[in-house]
């Protein structure tokens, strides 16, 4: 369904998520890979989710300007919990899931967080080891319970829990109150950068900042509600919010997260996405295993695909663009398609790519 391409409508996400239960409510949103299989969350049931996250938040003391870290790999529970903080008024600060406690610490610190939601045991551990030094952090949440049973839950949480609490309790009215509080220029996320030239910085974004970017590059690409994207890059990085949640919320296509960074690969080929970045050294990834392959395949086949991979590289760019070519290269260029190009992308997973980018 065609959808105004004015953010003044939808300035919040919040209200995008609104939005999207109105218009695709029972589209997929989300798609995660759990013991092999892969569930779906439909617009309707994250936004369900959601809400009683924000409910159960309010109810547990967060107000309207507190910040709530979110740490762990990408998780549709955790994409929707930093929404769930933006609905309760607060403003979600995700961390790089791979940083040591040291490192989390001084975000954790200088960002003034309250709360935590944290993915599992391996994440609740790091939090829990620097907490002496972080009066301010009230409570953890987290969202996978394994190996956590035994521990004190005084300053713990489930996520899942705080959600029924939500459910049975939760003042509807003020979440209400809350989000009709919200515009453009509400603060959406605090990011903080890598910290590879020294501390990290947090930089603090508006609704307006994230959603017109997001509009703006998702009007550019034609995405819509049936293209589908893998979020496999780090929640804390900017290019994933933009892409996995601003781009998401406003074009309403289904974010796919992998079961692990381990079958990534492996995940990218079922999923089959349309829209997908990578970083160069993905690609680079990619082209080396390629090469190392096909020198240990027969001489036939390494000849088809120096030649065609040759032929590609020279009239590829200009077919692909739709300039006007001679037929004898357009055909040739099909039959290298048939051949070796279709074959490639299926086994890496890029068949159904229609939007395809990487940057430095």
């Amino acid at each position: 369904m065609a959808l105004d391409a004015s953010i003044d409508a939808a300035d919040t996400f919040p209200k995008l998520l609104k939005r999207n239960v109105a218009v695709r409510g029972d589209r997929p949103a989300y798609r995660v890979k759990e013991y092999g299989i892969w569930q779906s969350w439909t617009w309707a049931e994250i936004a369900a989710e959601i809400e009683a996250q924000a409910k159960g938040l309010i109810a547990l003391g967060l107000v309207e300007g507190d910040h709530v870290a979110i740490i762990g790999r990408n998780r549709p529970e955790l994409y929707g919990a930093m929404v769930a903080v933006q609905m309760a008024g607060g403003i979600p600060v995700p961390l790089y899931h791979d940083s040591v406690g040291e490192e989390m610490a001084y975000v954790l610190d200088h960002a003034g967080a309250r709360f935590v939601v944290a993915e599992d045991q391996e994440q609740v551990d790091k939090v829990l080891e620097v907490s002496d030094a972080l009066p301010g952090l009230e409570r953890i949440l987290y969202l996978d319970p394994r190996g956590l049973r035994r521990y004190d839950h005084a300053r713990l949480s489930r996520l899942e829990a705080v959600a029924e609490q939500g459910r049975t309790e939760g003042d509807a009215g003020e979440l209400a109150r809350r989000i009709a509080g919200q515009d453009a220029d509400t603060t959406c996320v605090m990011l903080y950068t890598s910290g590879t030239t020294g501390r990290p910085k947090g930089v603090v974004l508006s609704n307006r900042n994230i959603i017109e970017t997001s509009r703006a590059s998702a009007l550019f690409d034609t995405l819509v509600e049936t293209d589908s994207v893998l979020a496999y890059l780090p929640m804390a990085w900017v290019g994933d919010f933009i892409f996995s949640m601003g781009q998401a919320y406003w074009s309403g296509f289904c974010v796919a997260c992998p079961e692990s960074e381990e079958t990534m690969q492996h995940d990218l080929r079922e999923i089959g996405p349309t829209y997908f970045f990578a970083p160069p050294r993905f690609f680079e990834g990619l082209l080396t295993n390629v090469m190392i392959r096909m020198e240990d395949a027969g001489l036939l086949k390494r000849r088809l695909f120096h030649h065609f991979m040759a032929f590609a590289k020279t009239w590829g760019p200009r077919i692909l663009d739709g300039e006007a070519v001679p037929l004898p290269q357009k055909l040739w260029y099909q039959l290298g398609a048939l051949a070796i190009y279709g074959p490639l992308k299926n086994t890496l997973g890029l068949t159904r790519v229609r939007v395809g980018s990487t940057a430095a």
